[in-house]
Parts: C-alpha cells; structure tokens; sequence
C-alpha cells in the first residue's frame, strides 16, 4: 500500500455504504477481514479508502453508492490536504471542459503516465486561459523566466520545472510539446507530475463524474462540498448579495476583486465579449480555486494573485471598470505601520481600528476615472468616529455616491445589518454633489430564512439608477432619499441611512390598527372555540412500541434530509419555518444535488434546538423545498396516519430519551423516536385530535403576531403622533 494513500474516516465509510456509523462498529468487530486502520487516533482511526472499497465490493454493500460520494470521499480523504485536491480536480475540469479528447488519450494508461503528461496539457489550456500566449514570460520561476514590471515580486509563486522531476512518461499520445514551465498566472501554483500522482484515482472520478453532470457543475459540486466542510474557515458572499453588487456596478469589461475568497462576485458578473477578471486573495488556496471556477463558468480572461492587497498589490498598474470586494471586517493588523505612506491614501491615512476604509481608498485607487467600487461594508464604518475625516473627502470630493443598508441576514455576521457603499472614481467634481442613502432592513426574512431578495432588488436598484441617472432621487419615506452633501459634513458625518431618512408615510394609520384590531378579536373568539376541552384522568397506557427507524425500515416510512437547493428556484423550508409556524421563507445555494420536496402529508423534524415540533405539511407549504437540520417523513397513508405519528413524535419525553447534548446545541436523532403499534383507525382517532391542538396553537400563534403588531402600531402612532392620546 503507498505511504500517501487516501484516507477515510469511520463517518466517511458509513456514507459509503449508506449506514450509520454504528453498523461500521459492527463490520469491525465482526469481519476480520476488515480493512485495518493506517491513521487518525485510537478513538477516530482513518483507512485507506482503496482497501475500503474493495472490502464494500466484495460484501456488496458499494454498488449503491452515488458516484459523487465515492467522488467526496476521494476528496475530503486526500494525503495533501483537500484544498489540494479540490485544485488538482479544477485543473483536470478545465482540461476536459477545453479539450475532453486530450482527456480520453492521456487517461487511457496508467497512473503514472497520466500524471506525467498532465502537466504539459495543462500548461497548453491554461496559458490562453489565464492571460498570455504559450510560453510567454510570467512571474519568476526556478527555470530563469524574468517577472515584467507589472507585476509585484513579493506574490509571485515559484513554480518548479515540471520536466526535472516525476516518474518518466512512456510513449505519449498525440498531445503537442508544451514549451518549458510558465505559470498560468501571477501567483497561481501550478501543479507538477510528482504533485498530481497522488490524484489520479480522484481525477478519473472526476472525470466519470464529469460525463454525468459537466465539468462546470462538477466543480461547483465539490467546491459547495468543501465550503459546507469548512464553514469557519471561509465566508462566502451570498450568491443573491453578489448579483445585487454586480448590478450596481453595472456592464464592465475591466473587473477587479481584491479580496475574492471563493469568486462569487466576479461569477455574479454579466459575461462580455473580451471580458478580463482580475482576483487576488491573501489565501493561495482561494486564489486557485477562484481562477479555476471562473475559467470554468466563461470565457472571460482570468488574472488570479496570491498576496494580501494592502501589503503587496498585485496588480497596481490596474485602472479597473470596475471593482467588487467584500473585504474582511475590523482587522487590526490590515498594514497600519507599513503602509503610513503609501499612495493610495488620496483621502486620509486610516486609523489602525478603520481597515475598511483603506479597502475602499484601495478600491478607488484601481478605478479607472468614472470607474464604479461596490463594497460590502460592516455598519459601523458609516459612523465610527475614528473613520469621520476620511467620510468627510470622501462626500466632498463626490467619490462616495451612496450608502445602502441591507436586511440582517443578508450575509455574515447574520444578526446585523451591513452596508453596501457605491464608490466612483471622480472625473470632476460634482456642482451640487447628492449622495444616495437608502435602507431595505424592512425586507428582512423570518430567522435564518434570509431577506426577501426580491423586494430588496427591486427598491435598491430602483433607486440607484434613478439616482445615478438624475443626480438625485425624489423623497421615498422609510426606503431611499438623495441627501445634499453639506447637510452630512457635520461633526459626525454620520452615513447610516436610518438617521437620515423620513419615517414611513403614517397615512391611514389609524384605519391600519382599526383592521389589525377586528382582526385580532375574530382570532381572539376562534381561539377561544378551539381551545381543548377538560381532560378526562386514565392510567399510562402500556403500548407495544416501534421506533421511525423500525418503520423506515419496514418501508412504513420513506425518511430524508434536507440541504440541497437543486436548479429549480424554489422557496425552501427552514428549520426556524417549522419552529415558527410560518411559511417556506429560505433560500439554499443552487446544487447540482436533488433538492428534497414536501408534499402534502409529509411529517418535518427539526434535528437541532432540542425543541418537541414537528410540522405537518399542508397544501400551501407542499412543493417547498427541505431546508438544512431538517428531516423529513414520508408516511405509507396504508401503514401511518400523519397526524398520529406527528403528534406522539412531540411528546416531550419521547424527544429526551432520542437527544444528544453536545456542548453548544442538542440534536434530535430522529431514527430514536418512538410510537405505539396501533391499527390505523385507532391511529386516525389519536390524528384527529392532534390536528384540532395544531389548529389551536396555530390560532394562538397568529394572535401574538397580531397582538404585536397592533402594540407596536400603538406605540409608533402615539409617539409620532399620528394617533391622539384620548
């Protein structure tokens, strides 16, 4: 066995084989023939994933398992590091996605003859691809190739000569020499044979995988993979955020983004004819997979840079169209002292607490004149005082064009509102200048459902091109208002929308609480019809009981997990839907994955918050798509009444004895739950009055939302006076 063979965890091997974990304790225990562990620790051991799969072979227990997730599983268990391998894949990708018949020649032999041609083959679809003619010169190389003037030493990657090393190549197939070593771009690592050996099982899965879904979707497959993998160690832009700061920049030929991360805002862009992409990112993994995903998604020309855009620019001869950034939020150590006189600070020095502002003077530096910068910023950058000079040059010069509060929830931090500033490199100054200040917050979603994007699109770039067209913006109580210049250079030059916008037009406030009250009456006498009758005393029953894996099994029950979003834009059911009472309000990243959809009858089970819910689906909901930390039931209606098993799932006792208590959350294991063997219309009698205390609290429900709303209508109307005390 090689030394550097890929690995999988004990949790990998149950995905394998469409089992929980507790069955590959089992395997182990029993068969000894089972693969032995070659590393991890004695409590999480890791196998080699090649030993594995011949072992699941053999028993037959691998023949149902998904391609993508043996495809995962080669992935996530890689000896470099996962980064690594998503990159090797995203090469590969590219290659089959340009030319799948150089593809099908290389990989017809062995492992070693493929990753020794890879690398040429590379070279020859990347070259055109990220910038330059073959063999053009590029950063500095071991091979002696000179870095030109535009581009900065500091971030160039060295990239070994791919001919010195690796196992040597047999007789090769038609594939054209490639001249010697030119890295695909400024600061790109570019792989070698001896780098790509280790790949090649993975590569050929991609490559099967590949024929099914497509080079691009497979690549967004396994990067959304990663990403869900690593949640804390990046924060990616919102696929629906990034396209609304693509449409404020509008059309551009020339596009930067300082700080790419993963490239959802350069993706979100229009694609143009003789378009040109320009990324860099302090992570080298991030930089690579952000070329590799671009170049997958269009034809534009990709320019990717490893380095950290404040210290070591890659590209300062830029003068961009535009430039999109989500840059990272509140760094301390962004360059403070290093940087004190650099010249890119045409509007102040930023203090050391004011990271953000040197981001968007970095911005303004690689516009073009006229050029347009759209950053999303953390609200406290409208109003620290810290950040009040620079403020200041920025509305006086006519730079900073306006200023737009999103909904919480729009992107991390979720629990706070950030901003989105619209910058223009100024060409003259402005006669009157007028800065847009508008506000969306009242289109935030329910929870972690996210904001209605729609609504927010539609009021901001409404506003924003009316804006930008007129030089300014009729008054929109509560939403937008163009605000003079010199009524914002006070002490504070305090930008937040909110402080500067008019309340909501009150018109017919009164009549408002009037309906919200006759309302809340009719709901109050229905609650009241509908609340239980006294309950009679009777001993604990004593049922035979089953468990929902028992009946999943039995096939009673057809039970499955939500996440994916699919292709179809579909309102998805969140797990804070179901612990609310409210309708489908969430969105998911769109997946090459089967999304999960309710149907009417369907029995939903959040997994985490230790809560007993659980939601019955009704007509209005069916057709949503399940959300993440959600499980869903599908009853056999011959075997199982919904109503029935949804009600004895929320006994309180029941959701104890099938938790776990982690040290932040509890975590439902809904295969625990238990119910009674009881025949169907004995079911149907326990169904029906399950259904009437659903009724009852859903009624108790709307009545505290009507209750709140006709409070808080009372107390805004009293304090603006709209509504007289007497």
């Amino acid at each position: 066995m090689q030394d550097n063979a890929t690995e999988v965890t004990a949790a990998g091997i149950a995905r394998l084989a469409g089992v929980g974990r507790a069955a590959v304790s089992n395997w182990r225990r029993r068969h000894a023939d089972f693969p032995k562990p070659v590393g991890g620790t004695e409590t999480s051991p890791s196998f080699a994933l090649a030993e594995v799969e011949a072992w699941l072979r053999h028993q037959g227990k691998l023949a149902e398992v998904p391609l993508r997730e043996r495809v995962w599983q080669h992935l996530a268990g890689h000896p470099e590091n996962p980064a690594t391998a998503l990159a090797h894949a995203g090469w590969v990708l590219l290659l089959i996605h340009d030319r799948p018949t150089v593809w099908l020649e290389m990989s017809a032999g062995s492992d070693e003859r493929l990753a020794a041609l890879l690398p040429a083959a590379l070279e020859q679809v990347a070259a055109p691809r990220f910038g330059r003619a073959q063999g053009e010169g590029g950063v500095h190389t071991d091979a002696g190739e000179e870095v030109p003037p535009t581009v900065n030493r500091s971030v160039a990657v060295n990239t070994p000569d791919a001919a010195s090393e690796g196992p040597p190549a047999p007789s090769a197939p038609a594939v054209p020499a490639a001249t010697p070593a030119a890295p695909a771009a400024p600061g790109m690592p570019f792989p070698t044979g001896p780098q790509l050996f280790p790949s090649t099982p993975l590569l050929r899965g991609v490559a099967e995988l590949a024929a099914e879904l497509g080079a691009r979707q497979t690549f967004e497959f396994l990067l959304g993979r990663y990403l869900d993998a690593n949640p804390r160690q990046y924060t990616p832009t919102p696929t629906e955020l990034a396209r609304l700061m693509a449409d404020l920049a509008g059309p551009a030929r020339t596009v930067l983004d300082p700080a790419c991360g993963t490239g959802a805002l350069l993706r979100a862009l229009d694609a143009r004819p003789g378009q040109e992409l320009h990324a860099q990112d302090s992570a080298p993994e991030l930089a690579v997979l952000t070329a590799l995903r671009l170049a997958l998604h269009g034809r534009a020309t990709v320019r990717a840079a490893v380095g950290d855009s404040l210290r070591a620019d890659a590209f300062p001869w830029l003068r961009a169209d535009t430039v999109l950034c989500h840059p990272p939020f509140n760094e301390r150590n962004w360059g403070h002292d290093e940087l004190a006189y650099d010249p890119r600070w045409e509007y102040g020095f930023p203090a050391r607490a004011e990271s953000e502002l040197a981001w968007v003077q970095h911005a303004l530096a690689r516009l073009r004149d006229g050029g347009t910068a759209v950053l999303l910023m953390p609200p406290a950058t409208a109003s620290r005082r810290s950040g009040r000079r620079i403020r200041a040059d920025l509305l006086r010069r006519g730079a900073l064009r306006a200023v737009v509060a999103l909904p919480v929830g729009a992107a991390a931090p979720y629990n706070i509102p950030l901003h989105l500033w619209v910058l223009r490199r100024p060409e003259k100054a402005p006669g009157r200048p007028e800065v847009l200040l508008a506000d969306a917050g009242q289109f935030a979603g329910e929870g972690r459902g996210g904001p209605d994007w729609q609504a927010v699109r539609d009021v901001v770039l409404d506003a924003w091109q009316a804006h930008d067209r007129d030089g300014t913006l009729p008054e929109r109580p509560g939403l937008a208002r163009s605000v003079p210049v010199i009524e914002l250079l006070d002490d504070d030059v305090d930008l937040a929308p909110a402080r500067h916008l008019p309340p909501p037009a009150a018109a017919d406030g009164a009549e408002q609480l009037a309906a919200v009250r006759e309302c809340l009456d009719a709901t109050l006498r229905l609650t009241t019809g509908l609340t239980p009758s006294p309950a009679a005393t009777a001993p604990p029953a004593r049922w035979p009981l089953t468990t929902v894996g028992e009946l999943a099994r039995g096939s009673a029950l057809v039970m499955r997990t939500g996440g994916n979003g699919g292709h179809a834009r579909v309102p998805v059911l969140t797990d804070h839907d179901v612990l609310a009472g409210t309708g489908p309000s969430g969105t998911l990243p769109e997946s090459d994955e089967e999304a999960v959809l309710t149907e009417a009858g369907d029995v939903v089970v959040p997994v985490l918050g230790g809560g007993s819910v659980v939601r019955v689906v009704d007509p209005a909901t069916a057709g949503a798509v399940l959300g993440r930390n959600l499980v869903l039931l599908h009853p056999d209606p011959a075997a199982l009444d919904p109503w029935f098993l949804a009600g004895f799932l929320r006994g309180t006792a029941n959701n104890r004895q099938a938790s776990s208590y982690a040290s932040t959350a509890t975590r439902l294991d809904v295969r625990r739950l238990q119910l009674p063997r009881l025949p169907l219309d004995e079911q149907r009698r326990y169904g029906a009055r399950f259904r009437a205390l659903d009724e009852f609290e859903r009624a108790l429900r709307h009545a505290g939302r009507l209750g709140d709303q006709l409070v808080r209508g009372m107390y805004d109307g009293l304090t603006d006076g709209t509504v007289p005390p007497g």
